[in-house]
Formats: C-alpha cells, sequence, structure tokens
C-alpha cells in the first residue's frame, strides 16, 4: 500500500486531524495517510517568527516520523499553507515532497490569472516572497486577506463562510482573477460550501495538496537517501541521526 505523510508544521492536534480526514477521504483506500503534529513552534502559524520556526519544525517532525518503525513515505506533503522548510525538505527527502500553497498554485495556474484568499493579516507578504520564489507571480493576480487567523475562523465556521466567500467574490471583482484559492490547512472543506457564491472556480488548498501529492506517489526519488549535507549541534536525536557523519 502507497504511505502519504502530511507534516503539520503547526503544533495543533485539530489542525493535523482535519487534515487527516480531508485527504484520507480524497485518496481512498489505496493510500495510507499518515498525518505528524510539529513537536514544537506555534499552535497556528501566523507571523513571520512563527513562520521561520515552523521550517525547523517541519525537518524534526519528517525526521521523527522516519525513525519511527512505519513504512517509509511514497510522498510527503508540508500541511500549512505557505509551506515552511519546503525547499529543504525537497532536498534532503528521497519522496517528492510538496506543500499546500505550491500545490494549490500548481492547480490555480491551469486555469489563468488567480488571487488567493487566506486568513491573517501578516500572511501577505509572506505568501509574495512564496509565490514569487516558485514562480508563480506572474500568475498571481493578488492576495487578498481577512483580519481573522484561520484558526479563528475555524472556530466559527457559519460565520467564516459568510466572510471568505465575500473576500473571493471581491477578489475575483478587483483582481480579475480565473480562479481563487482559499488557502489554510484549518479551512480545509469550506472551499467547497461557497463555491456557488462565487463566480470562478474555489480551490480548496488541502485538497489541491492531497491531489498533488498524489500524483508524486511512485515517481523515482530525486535523491538515493533520506538525510542532511550538514552535521548538526544540539538538535534533536532523530535530526541528528540523519546529519552528514
Amino acid at each position: 500500500m502507497r504511505q502519504l505523510l502530511i507534516l503539520n508544521p503547526n503544533t495543533s492536534a485539530s489542525v493535523s486531524a482535519l487534515l487527516q480526514s480531508h485527504a484520507q477521504a480524497l485518496a481512498g483506500p489505496e493510500v495510507r495517510v499518515r498525518t505528524v503534529t510539529a513537536r514544537f513552534g506555534a499552535p497556528y502559524i501566523a507571523c513571520e517568527a512563527s513562520y521561520a520556526v515552523a521550517g525547523h519544525a517541519v525537518l524534526d517532525a519528517w525526521a521523527a516520523a522516519l525513525a519511527e518503525n512505519e513504512p517509509a513515505p511514497d510522498a510527503v506533503l508540508i500541511g500549512c499553507f505557505g509551506d515552511p522548510g519546503l525547499l529543504a525538505l525537497q532536498g534532503s527527502s528521497s519522496a517528492p515532497v510538496t506543500g499546500l500553497a505550491e500545490a494549490a498554485f500548481l492547480e490555480a495556474a491551469t486555469l489563468g490569472r488567480f488571487a488567493v484568499v487566506t486568513g491573517g493579516e501578516r500572511w501577505k507578504p509572506m505568501l509574495q516572497r512564496l509565490a514569487q520564489a516558485l514562480g508563480h507571480d506572474r500568475a498571481l493576480s493578488g492576495i487578498h486577506t481577512v483580519a481573522p487567523t484561520g484558526a479563528q475562523l475555524a472556530q466559527d465556521p457559519e460565520a467564516a463562510l459568510a466572510l471568505l466567500a465575500q473576500a473571493c467574490r471581491e477578489a475575483v471583482k478587483t483582481d480579475g482573477a480565473d480562479a481563487v484559492i482559499l488557502g489554510g490547512a484549518g479551512l480545509a472543506g469550506m472551499a467547497a460550501l461557497i463555491a456557488s457564491a462565487v463566480d470562478v472556480p474555489v480551490i480548496d488548498s488541502v485538497l489541491a495538496g492531497t491531489r498533488q501529492a498524489l500524483l508524486r506517489v511512485g515517481l523515482q526519488p530525486a535523491l538515493g537517501k533520506d538525510g542532511f549535507d550538514v552535521r548538526w549541534q544540539q538538535l534533536s536525536p532523530e535530526m541528528t541521526a540523519l546529519g552528514l557523519r
């Protein structure tokens, strides 16, 4: 059976459960989805500092997952719309790696120019940098944030749906977007609930991430082994074990 490993850079177990539920439902019985929660960091990433720590937490969670008595993953998905640690993990993992944002950008770009709607005002410059780094800055028509973070939106789904639907409509109106990405692990499942209220396709970043990860399952790995090209000092035993000897 194929294995998809999801790494939740947040320390929130409820976010992990949401990722696990939606990804496993899409993957079906032929793929086993395993979600691992960051062992340290922020309950929900919402600023530059928490994003920086999350990059370390992703590498640590991956190393810890490999150290357990579990089958090696066939693909890895970073379960945060912002993909902390993406490039570092892509250069360290023998299995193909993608993230919610990278996957959603790829999917949305097939439809034309796209806008992003997400929770947390501090995410805008962070996502702009990521889109540029991944080569999607020209296709990205705009990033629209609502004041509540994804965690806060998830606490009041009914109010969140109205707020997000309005933000998506405004993105289409102001940007002329051909598609809108509803970005955020905590917003999984909401795109389908507001799709009828928006005139263009609304892409769920969790489902896009799962789809792209599943496409990578079974591909030839880029590296011959899992590991880091440095000798770590005073990091977790699992990361140290994967360091250059």
